[in-house]
Parts: structure tokens; C-alpha cells; sequence
């Protein structure tokens, strides 16, 4: 079996298509033990599926967030997406988001029953204030605790839902031109926190990882702080071997 596998991943199977492959072998001798009664040993049995890549969305690049902000014009959408952006929130976070959770005096907000059941807390970008602010004056519906309504239809005043919150993101990302998701711009924010120098345990403790590798996860592709760290190091070496050579 083993064997196989190898002649499987030389032909460039995905991991997905060779488990579907072991899966068939598995059921196929399952069927010849239990249904014909065959005095067989399942081959497949013990060996465990290939694990498979779960790549993270790509961050976006600044010129991409101009235009994808400058084509929003509702102020709860601008709201929303400058959350996502400079506090790292999830969509069901913002979905779910009420106004007793924020804290304007300290520039920050109390996320309850995070990802994991877990409480957190993000600060609150001057921009991002702003934009929430803006659209807390014209809210409607002053009653409902959580902070983005639908604004028509059946459910006008009633909370959005995490799929209304998608839709509108797809909504901009088709009128801009840019391809972005909910999760593209949390992974935005961790990228531009680590290549301003942000420590990866303060991008942990702002995005509400258990573990500290899902936060390098989302930062290795594109981590301009180790290119900075390369060539100011490289530079010192460099140095050295220079005085040496001398």
C-alpha cells in the first residue's frame, strides 16, 4: 500500500485523490470480508489518510484596499469592512456584535464568544472609529443590541446575518474589481501588523489564536519584516567579513 502511494504521488495526485483512492481500496476489501465472507486482512486499514493543505486567502495589496474602499457607499458596510480590516474580526464576530461591546473611551471592544467560546479584545483604529461612528448616528432601530441591520426589504431593522454580510462583500468585490472576501481582510490586517513590526504573540492575542504557528500560518506569505530582518542582517555580515578580509 505504501508502495502504491508512492507510485500515486509520482504520478502528481492530489492527497485528495489519492485518499479517495485509499477509501475505494478500504471498501472494496470491507465488501469481500463482510459480504462474501473472504478470510481477507484490509491492506488499506492502517494506513491514514494524507493530510491535506488548507492554504489561507491572500492578503490584499494597498492599492487593492484603496479601490475596494472607495467603492463602498453605505456607511454600516464601511463599518463592517473597516472592523474586518483593522480589528481582525471574523465575519460571525461582526454579525454578532452588539453596542454595549464598545468601548470608545479606551478605543476598544469586547469580542464575547469568540472563535472557541472565547473572549478577546481588539483596539479600534482612528479610521475605523470614525466609520462606525458615522454609522451609529444614522442607525435605525435603537432597541436592537447588535449593531448591523438590514436596511430593506422584509427584515429591514432586524440583525444582519453572516450570509447578508458575505453577500455585500461580493457585491463590492464585483463593482471594484477586486477580489476580496470577509477572510481576506483579516488576513489583510495580520499581514500589515507583521510588516510594521508588530510582534507575532500581539497578532495571536488581537486574532484570537490558541496557537502561536496559526498566526504563522497567516503571516508567511508575504512577511516583508523577514526581508527587512535578511538584509540588515546580511548587511552586518557582510561588514564583518569585509573587516576580516582586511
Amino acid at each position: 500500500m505504501k508502495r502504491y502511494i508512492d507510485f500515486l504521488l509520482e504520478k502528481r495526485l492530489s492527497p485528495q485523490t489519492i485518499n479517495g483512492h485509499l477509501i475505494v481500496i478500504r471498501g472494496f476489501y470491507g465488501y469481500l470480508k463482510d459480504e462474501e465472507e473472504r478470510p481477507l486482512n484490509n491492506p488499506a486499514s492502517k494506513i491514514t489518510a494524507l493530510r491535506l493543505s488548507k492554504p489561507l486567502p491572500r492578503h490584499l495589496r494597498d492599492g487593492d484596499v484603496s479601490v475596494f474602499f472607495a467603492a463602498i457607499t453605505k456607511r454600516r458596510d464601511m463599518a463592517m469592512f473597516m472592523l474586518m480590516l483593522r480589528c481582525g474580526l471574523r465575519v460571525e464576530e461582526i454579525a454578532h456584535l452588539t453596542i454595549d461591546a464598545i468601548d470608545y473611551r479606551r478605543s476598544q471592544i469586547m469580542i464575547r464568544c469568540g472563535k472557541g467560546a472565547k473572549d478577546r479584545v481588539v483596539y479600534i483604529s482612528n479610521d475605523a472609529a470614525d466609520a462606525l461612528a458615522a454609522y451609529l448616528r444614522k442607525r435605525p432601530n435603537a432597541r436592537e443590541q447588535k449593531i448591523f441591520l438590514v436596511e430593506k426589504g422584509l427584515h429591514k431593522g432586524k440583525p444582519i446575518s453572516v450570509r447578508g454580510v458575505q453577500k455585500r462583500i461580493e457585491y463590492y468585490s464585483k463593482k471594484s474589481g477586486i477580489s476580496v472576501s470577509c477572510h481576506q481582510l483579516r488576513h489583510t490586517m495580520a499581514t500589515q501588523l507583521l510588516n510594521a513590526d508588530a510582534a507575532l504573540v500581539t497578532i495571536q492575542d488581537l486574532l484570537g489564536h490558541t496557537q502561536i504557528k496559526t498566526t504563522m500560518r497567516y503571516c508567511k506569505l508575504s512577511n516583508m519584516k523577514a526581508q527587512r530582518d535578511y538584509y540588515r542582517a546580511i548587511a552586518r555580515v557582510m561588514d564583518k567579513v569585509g573587516v576580516n578580509a582586511n
